[in-house]
């Protein structure tokens, strides 16, 4: 397409915002005019891409990270005609595939944006596994809003970025300088942008974002820019076109007053159809799937740490499964991530310490067709919520792994303690949530994590200090099950645990036992999915459950025990013994009694429980 055709493409791609946005009655369509140019130089000139193939291994892969621009991306699927005009006019309606930030229901779009600053993040992922990984040529496209560079997870992207040479990475910045209240903090200052992608050591190059030629001339000079990712700073004025809206305030997610007299003015509908240039010929990686997983086997009566088992587990994952890649924020020597590193350096990627950016990471990598498992300790996953939220929007398919959870850390104090992450993992849509208390059972359920029909994001808890081995290395442990280990028809309380306070439970069973009160004792290690049928049979059986969790009372075990009771099945009396306070430095089994979640405070809690009944 000559110069001319590709203007009028970008004007045809702000009616057809306009358009959008005023049949829904709401959404960004100035958002999107800003970047208009910019988004049809790439699709005409640039982008290869086959949209009857979405999975194709030599595409290159375009990420709107200022996903309130919408209405842009929607408009360049009509204008290569893979979206029709009536199911554009459908944007933001109930049903509707075009959301009002994009999301994988729309096969072209491979991860969910609308969150700010997690596009380039995820990008990076992207980028790692094209130059890594897939080792094809495609580029990963990202754009972005100016606004949102305030959010340090781009900087963490930036920077790991250019550590890793990603030259197929491309950032264009749609510097508009308008935010949703008002001016950016750097407004029109392209060069105050350009010093510090040049201090993270990117190649830059400015521009006038509403010059087709010359946005052109910028992306050939980002693909022919080697062993340094590029930025491309567009200064762009939002609401471009249209008079009455081009850099004016209080115009931000609203559509234009006047559409009408805004698409007259952009030169009326129009349909400029795109023939988008196809990838070459490429074939997908080869991942080496189909081995046998040969799991480690731990001694039964033994004693071994859960995040121990974790490393070797994953060790032998990735002997069976090519496409298994590992992420760890540079702690693998805790969490034993390095088992992998030391066996596949190749797949095992160091974040250093920007969970962000690990998790963003993964995501990127399971878009082109990975299996990641991120690992950190549990307390500093809590920094990466929000990317792990959009994850979960993405329908993201990737396992993470906390370890050095709960007060049972010991000695290091509460801001090293995991104690708010199964709470915060039981929350996301379609989650798996595993607590493993010993090592043959860590094994087992790290293999489960990885079988094809576990969807989302599934999320293992691991424990610092060794425990006993109390199951042997044939036990089946599936995702939503339990174990019963103590039970008896006499049983007067059934007490629920998980990893580290199961051990502590066996204790007090022991305990009460010798005191002639038999209690059930229950390993509920799939804490999402829950095992409800056991629950509700030992409720049945005993009358009272327990729980007793090394978490905050809120949002984990009890939680999940009593959300089990909550479609009308009867429920019994439940109680529940979880970490309250702000601990301090303790040994482990000074932490552990001081939450009152140890065989002691579990006794005790038993005989008040069982009192109560009697009286």
């Amino acid at each position: 397409m000559h110069s001319g055709q590709i203007a009028e493409l970008a004007q045809q791609l702000r009616v057809d915002a306009v358009r959008a946005a005023d049949a829904a009655g709401s959404g960004h369509p100035t958002s999107s005019m800003s970047a208009a140019d910019l988004a049809a130089v790439l699709l005409a000139e640039h982008l290869r891409y086959d949209f009857d193939r979405p999975d194709h291994p030599g595409n290159d892969r375009l990420i709107l990270s200022k996903g309130h621009a919408s209405p842009l991306l929607y408009a360049l699927y009509r204008a290569v005609g893979v979206v029709d005009d009536a199911e554009l006019l459908t944007f933001r309606r109930l049903g509707s595939r075009l959301e009002g930030h994009p999301t994988p229901r729309v096969p072209w779009v491979d991860v969910a944006t609308g969150s700010l600053g997690q596009g380039l993040p995820v990008g990076v992922g992207m980028a790692l596994a094209a130059k890594y990984l897939d080792q094809v040529p495609y580029r990963v496209w990202v754009l972005s809003g100016d606004g949102e560079l305030a959010e340090g997870s781009v900087w963490e992207a930036a920077e790991h970025a250019a550590d890793r040479r990603l030259d197929g990475l491309t950032l264009i910045v749609d510097v508009n300088r308008l935010g949703q209240r008002g001016p950016t903090r750097h407004e029109w200052d392209l060069d105050a942008y350009a010093r510090r992608f040049r201090a993270f050591g990117w190649h830059v190059v400015e521009t006038d974002g509403h010059d087709v030629t010359a946005i052109s001339a910028a992306y050939d000079e980002a693909r022919s820019t080697t062993r340094q990712p590029t930025v491309v700073l567009a200064r762009t004025r939002k609401g471009q076109g249209v008079a009455s809206a081009a850099d004016r305030e209080g115009l931000h997610g609203k559509p234009l007053p006047d559409a009408s007299a805004a698409i007259a003015e952009l030169g009326g509908p129009g349909f400029v159809r795109v023939e988008v240039a196809r990838p070459p010929a490429a074939r997908a990686a080869r991942t080496q799937n189909g081995r046998r997983f040969t799991p480690p086997v731990f001694e039964p009566g033994g004693r071994a740490a859960t995040r121990d088992a974790f490393g070797r587990a994953l060790a032998a994952l990735g002997a069976a499964r090519g496409d298994v890649v590992v992420l760890d924020g540079e702690v693998g020597d805790s969490t034993r991530a390095e088992y992998f590193a030391k066996e596949f350096p190749e797949r095992y990627f160091e974040c250093y310490i920007a969970e962000q950016q690990m998790i963003a990471a993964a995501v990127g990598m399971q878009a082109r067709g990975r299996l990641p498992f991120a690992s950190s300790f549990a307390a500093f996953l809590t920094r990466a919520h929000d990317f792990l939220r959009m994850a979960a929007v993405s329908r993201a398919s990737m396992c993470v792994v906390g370890s050095h959870a709960g007060v049972e850390i010991g000695e290091d104090g509460p801001s090293q303690m995991g104690l708010e992450d199964l709470a915060m993992f039981r929350a996301l849509d379609g989650s798996t949530v595993l607590y493993p208390c010993d090592a043959n059972q860590t094994v087992r359920l790290v293999a489960a994590m990885a079988e094809p029909g576990v969807p989302g994001i599934r999320y293992l808890r691991t424990t610092r200090g060794s425990t006993p081995v109390v199951y042997g290395p044939d036990e089946r442990f599936p995702i939503g099950g339990s174990k019963v280990l103590r039970e008896s028809d006499d049983d007067r309380v059934t007490v629920v645990a998980a990893g580290v306070t199961l051990h502590e439970a066996l204790r007090a069973a022991d305990l009460l036992q010798s005191a002639g009160v038999p209690v059930r004792v229950v390993d509920l290690y799939s804490v999402k999915p829950v095992d409800a049928a056991t629950l509700r049979r030992a409720a049945e059986e005993t009358g009272c459950l327990l729980t007793v969790e090394d978490h905050r009372p809120e949002g984990g075990l009890g939680d999940a025990v009593a959300e089990a009771f909550a479609d009308g099945a009867p429920a019994p009396r439940l109680a529940r013994l979880a970490v309250r306070g702000m601990p301090g430095s303790a040994t482990s089994g000074e932490q552990l009694a001081a939450a009152g979640v140890d065989a002691q405070g579990i006794a005790a809690a038993v005989r008040l429980l069982v009192d109560r009944v009697v009286a």
